[in-house]
């Protein structure tokens, strides 16, 4: 992994923690991850023109990745109702390079060095120390914690799946435009269905988490999928995982959570993965 690609993968990091923050900062989730959702298309129609359109062959996989992307949103929606910001986030996200890894190691084939996977490991290993540093009622529903994981399982989905897609498509960028015009598609005929409320609200309570949480979700995930034609895709998806670092800041600064010394002690061991991480490559 270049210096590059590692920079950008932490910028999308930062991005990503930061739309969290914001659909769980509001009252009302469905409206705010409606609004995110439709807050993909903009950008993504904008470069549309200039990149080439996903070539017949990568179609299944972009397909399949609209699904799962779905999924992840209402789990996650589900998730942020049920827990706490600081552990259902490093579950979700945490669970999902340790998925991604022991795939891309038994079906994919992938040669991993032993420093590699200690990286990774330790990079899992924090994001879950994390998670469970504090006894909060997120953390004792087995609800909470069962959508949490369910959130990370459709993780491991969608990044295997646009890894594959944007490299079999030749463009990541237009692997991603597509898919998220897409999305934004599916998820609004879901939500007008079944919660037509929460689609009007956008317009109004949703209008800055739109503009801004929007724009910087597809723009993280543009980065990182670009990242993952770079780079190994169970590289690139851990070192995002260092998301749950910013995400921790984030609780403490804007959602008025806690740090103890146990999720001190989280983030060393996250950073300690990263950087060995970066060494290894």
């Amino acid at each position: 992994m270049s210096l590059s690609v590692f920079f950008i993968v932490l910028i999308a990091a930062v991005l990503h923690a930061s739309w969290n923050a914001m659909v769980k900062s509001t009252g009302d989730k469905l409206v705010s991850m409606t609004a995110i959702t439709l807050g993909h298309a903009p950008l993504a129609l904008v470069a549309m023109p200039f990149v080439p359109v996903p070539p017949p062959e990568s179609w299944p996989y972009l397909t399949l990745s609209v699904v799962v992307h779905t999924g992840y949103q209402l789990c996650l929606i589900m998730a942020y109702r049920l827990g706490d910001f600081t552990q259902v986030y490093p579950i979700a996200r945490g669970s999902g390079p340790a998925i991604v890894t022991v795939f891309s190691i038994a079906v994919l084939g992938i040669d991993f060095q032993p420093r590699q996977i200690l990286a990774i490991a330790l990079v899992v290993c924090g994001i879950f120390c994390l998670a469970f540093a504090r006894q909060t009622d997120g953390l004792r529903n087995p609800k909470a914690v069962g959508a949490a994981l369910l959130t990370g399982c459709c993780i491991a989905g969608y990044s295997l799946l646009d890894g594959l897609g944007a490299r079999v498509a030749g463009s990541a960028i237009g692997f991603v435009a597509w898919l998220t015009v897409i999305n934004a598609i599916v998820f609004a005929i879901i939500v007008g269905a079944t919660h037509r409320p929460a689609l009007l609200k956008v317009a109004t309570d949703g209008r800055t988490v739109f503009l801004l949480g929007g724009t910087a979700s597809v723009a993280a995930y543009m980065l990182v999928v670009w990242a993952m034609t770079q780079a190994p895709i169970a590289m690139v998806t851990a070192l995002r995982e260092t998301s749950t670092i910013f995400a921790l800041l984030l609780g403490v600064m804007f959602l008025g959570e806690r740090v103890g010394p146990t999720k001190i002690i989280a983030v060393l061991l996250a950073l300690a993965g990263v950087i060995l991480l970066r060494i290894s490559a």
